[in-house]
């Protein structure tokens, strides 16, 4: 028959303690936090139904994230680099397991330091953003571009909402030309599906698109001058909300913003960049969600948006991941268990030790 020393039990409780923290910080706590996270349904009467005469709810389900800055070598520390990434993975790949989305947008600042990266260490953030991010071939993952991954406006190529800031430099004009040409092809389709399919005036050549209102995905956030009215559990700390936004910098321009408005009328609007969350109403018709931060270096509690999209409507939900301080709280907690384990330990072997003195004094006499 085993036996087994009081320090043999101390040793495997130690072990218990640690690799039970390790693997619940580290892996398990991501399943029950996304298990509570559901893909919202969409209703007939908001929806409709589509232009291929689908219900809609046959929808298709998109996860939305942002920003996860992903360090290179130029800053930050190697703890802070492992930690957040780890992090991140952990996140994204359970999600991508239980949730099993379609299509998955990322709105840009993708890494934190590409537009000072060195073409090795670009290629090198690369190739760890795919080993992080890898998903199957049944999920597409869109990638938007930020100014982090390749500088602001008046440092480095423009793309996307980057570009979008009116002053006709020439990538610039590029942009908004195949911006403008966008909006009158979708303009002619939803004016043809309005006249039975006839061609109307000025259409001639146009690219057919679905009949909808589309829905804008993009870095920089439209105009607005600052966060004093967001509110919810992932907006901007209150003494950071009365903050005055710069245009072209923390917001697109005023100009800008109301072109993109005027060009396409977007049903919704999704951004980036802030790291925090947002709900704003442009001219009281378009609404535009702010898409938090997704990693732990810029935020407490990260979170992403679940999506349900058809032609006729759409409905979303926010997940939100376990948060740092939890974590923190668990591995002090542990490490406050291992040091009253150890301590209980001390005071037993001592008193143990004492005993055995005890009774040896005792056998001396006898």
């Amino acid at each position: 028959m085993l036996k087994f020393s009081g320090s043999s039990v101390v040793a495997a409780l130690l072990i218990a303690v640690v690799f039970g923290a390790f693997f619940f910080c580290e892996y398990l706590i991501y399943f029950p936090t996304i298990l509570k996270c559901a893909w919202p349904k969409l209703s007939r009467a908001r929806g409709g139904e589509g232009t291929d005469g689908r219900p809609a709810d046959a929808a298709v389900r998109a996860m939305v994230l942002s920003d996860t800055h992903l360090l290179g070598a130029v800053g930050g520390h190697w703890f802070d680099k492992l930690r957040r990434e780890w992090q991140m993975e952990r996140a994204f790949q359970t999600a991508l397991w239980l949730l099993k989305p379609e299509i998955v947008f990322i709105l840009g600042d993708i890494f934190d330091e590409g537009k000072w990266s060195s073409q090795k260490h670009w290629e090198d953030d690369v190739r760890r953003f795919h080993r992080m991010f890898r998903h199957s071939s049944d999920t597409e993952l869109v990638v938007l571009v930020g100014n982090h991954d390749i500088g602001f406006h008046y440092d480095f190529l423009l793309v996307n909402s980057v570009a979008l800031h009116g002053d006709g430099c020439p990538i610039c004009q590029s942009v908004e030309k195949d911006l403008i040409k966008l909006s009158r092809d979708l303009n002619c389709s939803l004016q043809m599906s309005q006249s039975d399919g006839e061609e109307t005036e000025n259409c001639e050549g146009s690219q057919s698109y679905p009949p909808t209102a589309p829905i804008m995905l993009q870095h920089y956030p439209l105009y607005r001058v600052s966060d004093a009215s967001c509110t919810g559990q992932d907006a901007a700390p209150p003494e950071e909300r009365h903050l005055l936004f710069r245009e072209k910098y923390d917001v697109l321009s005023k100009e800008a913003s109301q072109r993109l408005l005027q060009w396409f009328k977007p049903r919704l609007i999704l951004s980036g960049h802030t790291h925090s969350g947002c709900e704003v109403l442009h001219d009281n018709k378009y609404p535009e969600i702010s898409v938090p931060s997704f990693s732990w270096r810029n935020r407490n509690n990260p979170s992403f948006i679940l999506a349900s999209v058809s032609p006729g409507g759409h409905s979303l939900s926010k997940c939100f991941l376990p948060e740092e301080s939890t974590v923190i709280g668990v591995y002090c907690s542990a490490g406050a268990g291992l040091l009253l384990l150890l301590l209980a330990h001390c005071l037993w072997m001592k008193r143990l030790l004492q005993l055995s003195l005890c009774l040896l004094g005792k056998h001396k006499s006898l």
